[in-house]
C-alpha cells in the first residue's frame, strides 16, 4: 500500500525481455533506504517486487499482464520515473490509500499553464468516469492528485510548482500516457451496493431498500 507522495524521481537504466516479461534496472537514491530484495516499490503508480540491488539501482520484473495495463510496457532507457516505497505503520498518510494496482491507462488531452501551476486535462475510457469525481483523489503516474472537475470522460487536475518539481509531470505532453488508479472507496462502495442488498435482516429491508433507491437516484450506482 502507498500514499501517493512520491519520493524521488529515478532513471531507467537499461530493460530486458524476459520470457514474456521485462527486468527493469532503475537508478535511485532514497527509496533504497532500508529496502531489501521482496520489498515493494511504486514506479509509476505499478506495485512492483524488487528483485536485486545493486549499489544505487535496483531491478523489478514487470509480467506480461503488467505491462499490458500500464505504462511500464513503453519504458525505455534514460526515461524518469516516480518511486515510492510501500507505506510503514508508523508513516503518516499525506496523500490517499494507493494500492499501486493500475485500473488503466489513461491519456493527457490538454495542458494549459498560468503564473500558479498548470492544469491537466485527462481522458480515459467511460467505464471508469463513475469511480472519478470532483474534491476526490486518484492517482496518477502513482501521484496522489485531487480532481477539480470532471466532463464526459475526461477530468481536469491543476498541479502547483511544488508537485511538478518533484514528480516526472514536467514530462507529460499531450498525447502521452499516465497510469490511472481510481480510488479504492469507491469500488468498494459499488460492491457494497451490487451484493449487499440480499444479505439485509428482514427487519432491516424496508431502510435498506429506501437507502439503495436513494442513491441509485442520485447515480451511486
Amino acid at each position: 500500500m502507498f500514499t501517493g507522495l512520491i519520493e524521488e524521481t529515478g532513471t531507467v537504466v537499461n530493460v530486458k525481455n524476459s520470457g514474456d516479461g521485462k527486468i527493469f534496472n532503475i537508478s535511485a537514491d532514497k527509496v533504497l533506504e532500508r529496502t531489501k530484495r521482496g520489498d515493494s516499490i511504486s514506479i509509476n503508480g505499478a506495485c512492483q517486487t524488487v528483485t536485486e540491488i545493486s549499489g544505487k539501482s535496483f531491478s523489478v520484473f514487470a509480467s506480461k499482464v503488467t505491462l499490458d495495463v500500464t505504462t511500464l510496457g513503453s519504458f525505455v532507457s534514460g526515461q524518469r520515473v516516480n518511486l515510492e516505497r510501500a507505506l510503514t505503520l508508523s508513516a503518516r498518510l499525506g496523500g490517499h490509500i494507493v494500492q499501486g494496482h493500475v485500473d488503466i491507462k489513461g491519456k493527457i488531452k490538454n495542458i494549459k499553464s498560468d503564473v500558479n501551476g498548470i492544469e491537466v486535462t485527462v481522458s480515459v475510457t467511460a467505464d471508469y468516469m463513475k469511480y472519478i469525481v470532483a474534491k476526490g483523489s486518484i492517482a496518477v503516474d502513482g501521484i496522489s492528485l485531487t480532481v477539480v472537475s470532471t466532463a464526459g470522460n475526461d477530468f481536469i487536475l491543476y498541479l502547483i510548482p511544488e508537485t511538478i518539481e518533484s514528480t516526472i509531470i514536467k514530462t507529460w505532453k499531450t498525447g502521452s500516457e499516465v497510469n490511472i488508479e481510481t480510488d479504492i472507496l469507491a469500488r468498494y462502495v459499488e460492491q457494497i451496493l451490487k451484493y449487499g442488498k440480499g444479505n439485509s435482516a428482514d427487519k432491516n429491508r424496508e431502510d435498506d431498500d429506501n437507502f439503495m433507491n436513494k442513491l441509485l437516484e442520485n447515480g451511486f450506482a
